[in-house]
C-alpha cells in the first residue's frame, strides 16, 4: 500500500539553493510572530513601545553574541508582529561547523542543522525566546513563531545602508509595512 502524505508535511526550503549560510557574510532577516499577531508591543507616535513580550525578545536577540561567537549583531527592531535584524557572520578559528556548503545526497532535501549557520542561529534564538515566553507565562506549549523566516543575502555597501535605513525608519512607516495588520488579538490575551 502507497503512504498518502498530506501536502502541508512536504516542507519547501526557502533559502537560496545552493548557498552556504555558514559562511560568512551578512545577513537580513525578518523572524515574524504566528498569524502575524501583535505579541510585542504597538506603535505610538511612531515609536515601538515594547511589552513583556517584546522585552523578552529583545533580551534574547542581543544575547545571540553569547552563544554564538562568531556572530555579532547590527541594526536591529522588533514591531508588534515581527523582527528585523541583520546578523554577521564571521570566520573564527574557535567556529566548529561547516564553511563550506557540502552537497546534498539525491536522495535528500534536507541534511539537518549545520552548526554555526544562519538557520542555527534564528532557531537558537527563536528556541530561547519561546522558552522564556513560557517561563514568563508559566506555561510550556506557546510557540510565539511563525514557521521558518525571511532572509536576505547583503551583497554590498549600498545594500547595507539601505537595509539599515529600512529598519530604522520601520515604526514611522507601520500603516505601510508589508506585515501591518490590524491588531485583532495580543500577548495579553494570554
Amino acid at each position: 500500500m502507497k503512504y498518502f502524505a498530506w501536502p502541508r508535511w512536504h516542507r519547501h526550503s526557502i533559502r537560496l539553493k545552493g548557498f552556504d549560510y555558514a559562511q560568512p557574510g551578512m545577513y537580513f532577516v525578518t523572524i515574524c510572530a504566528r498569524n502575524k499577531e501583535w505579541l510585542f508591543g504597538e506603535i505610538q507616535d511612531g515609536k515601538m513601545e515594547l511589552n513583556e513580550w517584546g522585552r523578552i525578545v529583545e533580551k534574547c536577540w542581543y544575547e545571540i553574541p553569547k552563544h554564538f561567537e562568531h556572530v555579532s549583531l547590527n541594526e536591529f527592531v522588533i514591531m508588534p508582529n515581527h523582527v528585523h535584524g541583520i546578523i554577521s557572520i564571521h570566520s573564527s578559528r574557535n567556529h566548529v561547523g561547516a564553511r563550506h556548503a557540502v552537497p546534498l545526497p539525491k536522495n535528500r532535501k534536507f541534511a539537518g542543522a549545520i552548526p554555526g549557520s544562519l538557520s542555527t542561529i534564528i532557531g537558537s534564538f527563536k528556541s530561547a525566546a519561546t522558552k522564556r515566553i513560557n517561563e514568563s507565562l508559566l506555561l510550556d506549549h506557546m510557540n510565539p513563531w511563525q514557521r521558518n523566516f525571511y532572509e536576505h543575502i547583503i551583497r554590498n555597501m549600498k545594500d547595507l545602508n539601505r537595509i539599515r535605513t529600512y529598519i530604522k525608519e520601520n515604526p514611522a512607516h507601520w500603516e505601510n509595512d508589508e506585515e501591518f495588520t490590524p491588531a485583532t488579538q495580543s500577548a495579553d490575551r494570554y
